[in-house]
């Protein structure tokens, strides 16, 4: 899984950047006031919630639920299982 993160983390930065998911950059900002969380810990946990919905979608056989997403965002720094 960890070489999956390691590939998401491009997708990440652009949506921290993204206009169109301003919900990843204030995650990202978030974590950042964690004392122990560095930039790219911060990262690595919003691959993690990008690779579970991912695989998610795949299992199920569904779209990608951004809603899902959002709500994984806004569990960080608590990772989903």
């Amino acid at each position: 899984m960890s070489e999956l993160i390691e590939m998401l983390i491009p997708a990440v930065e652009e949506q921290i950047t993204s206009a169109e998911t301003p919900f990843v950059k204030d995650a990202y900002q978030r974590l950042l006031k964690e004392p122990d969380i560095d930039e790219e810990e911060a990262k690595k946990m919003i691959a993690l919630c990008l690779a579970d919905e991912s695989e998610r979608m795949m299992d199920d056989d569904r779209e990608f639920n951004l809603e899902r997403y959002k709500t994984l965002l806004s569990l960080l720094p608590t990772l989903p299982e």
